[in-house]
C-alpha cells in the first residue's frame, strides 16, 4: 500500500542526517561500493578502521544477500554525536541534558514514509528483512538496532528500549529483555491482564531518536517525548494498524506484533558490550503481525560487541545524567568519563578535592547511582581522564592499596556481566588516586611555549619545510 508523503514533514529521518552530515564532514564518511559479505564484513571493517584510530561512519552500498544499503558506526565517534547537538565533545553532556529537558509530546500525523509498504498476515516473511551476522560466534544474523516500543495499557505512556533479535520462524523473532527494565514491567502488567503485550520494533530511526531510546527516565516518562526535545521539534508519529502504537513516521522499518508472557524460545549467543558472546537471555518470543517499511529501506545497523558505537549509544545519556548529578552534589568535580576500555563497568572522575574523604563520597555516590558500574577511579583535576594511560599513571603514583580502596559487596549488577553471580549481583570498587593532603611531589611539566615550538617544528617537517640531517617523519 503506497501513501503520499506530506511535504510539510520535518526532516526526522536518517536519510536527511546522512545527506547533511556527508556534505558537512565528507572526511568522516567511508562509502564502499565494492561487494561485501553480510557475514561479519561490516564488523571487520569497523574493527580494522578502529585499529587505525578511526571511527568513521560506514555506508555499504553492495552487501551480498541484502536488498538494501547498510549504514553503520553512526555512533562510533563522540565528535560525530556532538555534531548532532551543534557542539563539541566537551559540551556534549550539557547539550544532551538541556535538550532532553525540552521534552515535547509527539505530533500524530496521518501518514509517513514508513507506511509506503504495509505487509500483513500470510505475506509476512522476516527473511526479507535486511539483517547482518556480526560475529563468528553469533547464533545467526541479528537485528542490533531494534528499538522496541511498548505502551502502558491504561495511560498509553510508552517505553523505548534496545533488544537484540534473531529470526525464529518466518513471522516470529526470538529476543531478550535481559535488562529487565520498564518493558519487562509492562510485560508483567500484560500478564496480570491475561493478554500478550502489544509492541512495535523500530529499525532505522533518526540518530537522535535512537539516542532517546537509551535515555534513563522514570516509568511514567516517555522516551518519544525525549526524542522531540533532542530534535527540537515534536516527534512525528503514525499509529500502527493493529494496535495503534505510535511509531516514528519517517522510520525505515517497523515490526508490529505481540510478546507472549508464557512463550519461550532459544536465543543467543550474541556478541555483547562486554566483548564476550553472551547466551544469557530471557528467551522471549515476538510474533510479528505487521511489517511497515519504506519501499526501499536502508538498514541502520549498530555494531555489536564492545565497539565504540555500541558503548557510546548506550552510555552517553547515562553519562550526561551522572555528570550533572555529581557536579550538582560535588562542585569540586571537574569531569567524568566512561572509557571504552571499561565497557560500561568503569568510570573516571577528575576533581579538585576540597577536604579529605571527599573522593570517597564521590565514588560511593556514583556507584550508588549507576548500577552498571563496578569500578570508579577518582583522580586530580590536572589528569586527563580521556586517556587511560594518564589515569593509570595517577593510580601508580598516587594510590596506596591499604589506604585508598573502597569495596562494596552484594549490589545489583548487569545481567550480561560474565563475572557477576547467577542472581545478578556484583561488588563495586572505588580507587582514590588523588594526591591527598600528605602527598610529596611536584609534577614534571613542559612549558606551553616549548610545546608550541615543538609542534611548529614537527608541522614544518610534515610540510617538507625543514628536514634536519637524520630526521624525518
Amino acid at each position: 500500500m503506497l501513501k503520499k508523503i506530506d511535504p510539510g514533514f520535518h526532516p526526522q529521518d536518517v536519510r536527511h542526517f546522512l545527506e547533511n552530515y556527508t556534505a558537512a564532514c565528507p572526511e568522516d564518511v567511508v562509502r564502499i561500493g565494492a561487494p561485501v559479505s553480510d557475514d561479519q564484513d561490516a564488523t571487520a571493517l569497523i574493527w580494522a578502521l578502529a585499529g587505525q584510530g578511526r571511527q568513521p561512519m560506514l555506508r555499504l552500498d553492495n552487501v551480498t544477500g541484502l536488498n538494501a544499503p547498510v549504514v553503520c558506526n553512526v555512533f562510533g565517534s563522540r565528535r560525530r554525536i556532538a555534531h548532532l547537538f551543534d557542539t563539541d565533545e566537551s559540551g556534549l553532556h550539557e547539550a544532551y541534558q538541556t535538550r532532553s529537558r525540552a521534552a515535547t509530546t509527539p505530533k500524530e500525523v496521518a501518514f509517513g514514509p514508513v507506511l509506503e509498504e504495509v505487509v500483513t498476515g500470510v505475506d509476512i516473511d522476516l527473511e526479507t528483512l535486511p539483517m547482518l551476522k556480526h560475529f563468528e560466534t553469533d547464533r545467526q544474523k541479528y537485528i542490533t538496532s531494534g528499538i522496541i516500543i511498548g505502551e502502558h495499557p491504561e495511560t498509553g505512556v510508552g517505553n523505548l528500549s534496545y533488544h537484540r533479535a534473531m529470526i525464529h520462524t518466518p513471522n516470529q523473532l526470538a529476543t531478550s529483555l535481559h535488562s529487565r527494565g520498564h518493558l519487562w514491567r509492562l510485560l508483567n502488567l500484560s500478564k496480570e491482564l491475561g493478554r500478550p503485550m502489544p509492541v512495535a520494533m523500530v529499525i532505522g530511526g533518526h540518530p537522535l531518536f535512537m539516542l532517546a531510546a537509551s535515555a534513563r527516565v522514570a516509568f511514567e516518562e516517555d522516551e518519544r517525548d525525549i526524542a522531540g526535545g533532542l530534535m527540537g521539534a515534536p516527534l512525528e508519529v503514525v499509529r500502527t494498524p493493529a494496535y495503534g502504537i505510535r511509531v516514528p513516521a519517517q522510520a525505515e522499518i517497523v515490526l508490529e506484533g505481540v510478546i507472549e508472557h508464557d512463550a519461550f524460545v532459544e536465543e543467543g549467543p550474541f556478541g555483547e558490550f562486554t566483548g564476550y558472546s553472551s547466551d544469557r537471555s530471557t528467551n522471549n518470543l515476538f510474533t510479528v503481525e505487521t511489517i511497515l517499511r519504506r519501499s526501499q529501506p536502508i538498514l541502520v545497523s549498530v555494531a555489536g560487541g564492545n565497539s565504540a558505537e555500541h558503548l557510546n549509544l548506550g552510555r552517553i545519556p547515562r553519562e550526561a545524567e551522572m555528570v550533572e548529578k555529581l557536579k550538582a552534589r560535588f562542585p569540586s568535580v571537574t569531569a567524568v568519563h566512561y572509557p571504552s576500555s571499561g565497557t560500561h563497568f568503569h568510570a573516571y572522575v577528575a576533581m579538585n578535592q576540597s577536604r579529605e574523604g571527599e573522593a570517597r563520597q564521590v565514588m560511593l555516590g556514583l556507584m550508588g547511582w549507576d548500577q552498571y558500574l563496578k569500578n570508579v577511579i577518582v583522580v586530580d583535576a590536572d589528569v586527563d581522564i580521556t586517556r587511560d594511560e594518564e589515569v593509570l599513571w595517577a593510580v601508580s603514583a598516587h594510590f596506596q592499596p591499604h589506604r585508598d580502596v573502597v569495596i562494596v559487596e552484594g549490589l545489583p549488577g548487569n545481567a550480561l556481566d560474565p563475572s557477576a553471580s547467577g542472581i545478578g549481583t556484583t561488588s563495586r570498587m572505588g580507587l582514590d588516586a588523588t594526591r591527598g593532603p600528605d602527598f610529596h611531589g611536584t609534577r614534571a611539566l613542559i612549558s606551553e611555549a616549548a610545546q608550541a615550538r615543538a609542534a611548529a617544528l614537527l608541522q614544518g617537517l610534515r610540510q617538507g619545510k625543514s628536514t634536519p640531517t637524520g630526521a624525518g617523519l
